[in-house]
């Protein structure tokens, strides 16, 4: 009988259980891959994911980057320089996650990495889990296990509120420059961006579609190839990578008997940039946090992680959800009066460390672009 499994080991599942087991209660981790298994994701985190823990990230960060370079429809460049502390950080996702796995373990979490589980049973005062390793007891649940999981489904959140995006993504294997740099395409894929993250053996180059029902109107495979060949790297050759995004979309629950959801399968992902991997932690942080109260006896807690994701990441992206329907709708005028001015880049990292939050800036960037529409 453990105090909680947690099943799946992305950063939302990783962090839950790192944080659980620090303080004392033992942990399961499910994860139906083998670790270290590889994920296609484009890798960007945020450095303020350093305050939620108290090791050194280092071995996991593939390349810091300070400039970042924009186009629109390839053209038109401008580029902008991060202050040092605000480098992003680019990472492999198969290092990256099996990292914060090995630190759970290090603080005494148990992992079955190839594990699959196969359905949970209710119980009065725990839950079974059903395992391709045989059935196994936890007090409590965390349902970490991303966009494609069934264990929401099974846990009986058949309404959540999420919009489905699309992403497809290519990465080879090239050099890199000695000063890496960030790309960002706007106005080529319509109702969305394209991106090229350097990493320290290569590149992720891809496109992603974020506001509902557009991917269904066109084609990512063309935009994507386009954009890679800027980098003189023909997309026919590597192999492409294409997986669903669940972008917020409201208030929700994310709480039932004894589990809450984490990660994706919280539908935690920001509706402007598509930044899953600090949000998903966030959930992960916080659900630790809840699962932990409950264990001491609070009878409110897990209640209580519903509101706080509501209130403190569902505010956030009631405004995030505001900025991308009039950037994705004209791109053409976000380009010229907002990612082309001089701070725009500064805020946006700002707010991607947490520093600032988006309703300071919205109202600001709203009203810039409002007024181009009009002229």
């Amino acid at each position: 009988m453990y105090d909680c499994v947690i099943v799946g080991s992305g950063p939302a599942g990783a962090t839950a259980a790192y944080h659980l087991s620090k303080a004392g209660h033992q942990v399961l981790l499910l994860e139906a891959a083998k670790l270290p298994r590889y994920k296609p994701c484009g890798g960007g985190v945020s450095p303020q994911i350093a305050q939620w823990f108290d090791f050194d990230f280092s071995p996991a960060i593939s390349v810091k980057v300070r400039k970042v370079r924009y186009t629109f429809n390839l053209a038109d460049p401008i580029e902008a320089e991060l202050p040092a502390e605000k480098a992003l950080w680019m990472v492999r996702r198969d290092k990256f996650d099996h990292f914060i796995v090995q630190q759970a373990q290090r603080q005494g979490a148990t992992l079955w990495d190839g594990t699959k589980a196969q359905g949970i049973e209710a119980q009065a005062d725990h839950w079974q889990i059903n395992t391709s390793r045989g059935p196994v007891q936890g007090r409590f649940l965390i349902a970490a296990d991303g966009a494609r999981g069934t264990m929401a489904k099974w846990l009986g959140f058949t309404q959540r509120k999420y919009r489905l995006a699309a992403a497809l993504e290519a990465e080879p294997r090239l050099g890199v420059p000695d000063e890496p740099l960030i790309h960002f395409d706007l106005g080529l894929l319509q109702q969305g961006y394209l991106w090229n993250f350097p990493k320290a053996d290569g590149y992720s180059i891809g496109g992603g579609v974020f506001r509902s029902g557009a991917q269904r109107k066109q084609d990512l495979r063309t935009p994507v190839a386009d954009y890679a060949a800027a980098f003189d790297v023909d997309a026919s050759t590597v192999q492409h990578f294409g997986h669903p995004i669940f972008i917020w979309d409201g208030p929700q629950a994310l709480h039932t008997h004894r589990a809450v959801l984490a990660g994706e399968a919280a539908c935690v992902v920001d509706p402007f940039t598509a930044e899953g991997i600090r949000p998903s932690m966030f959930s992960g942080l916080k659900a630790a946090e809840a699962i932990a109260q409950s264990i001491a006896g609070n009878d409110t807690a897990l209640e209580a992680y519903t509101h706080i994701m509501n209130k403190e990441w569902g505010e956030e992206m009631r405004w995030a959800r505001r900025l991308a329907r009039l950037v994705y709708q004209a791109p053409a005028i976000a380009y010229r009066v907002g990612i082309k001015r001089p701070s725009s880049t500064l805020t946006m990292a700002q707010v991607f460390c947490g520093e600032v939050s988006y309703g300071d800036v919205a109202h600001r960037a709203i009203h810039r672009l409002s007024a181009g529409l009009l002229s």
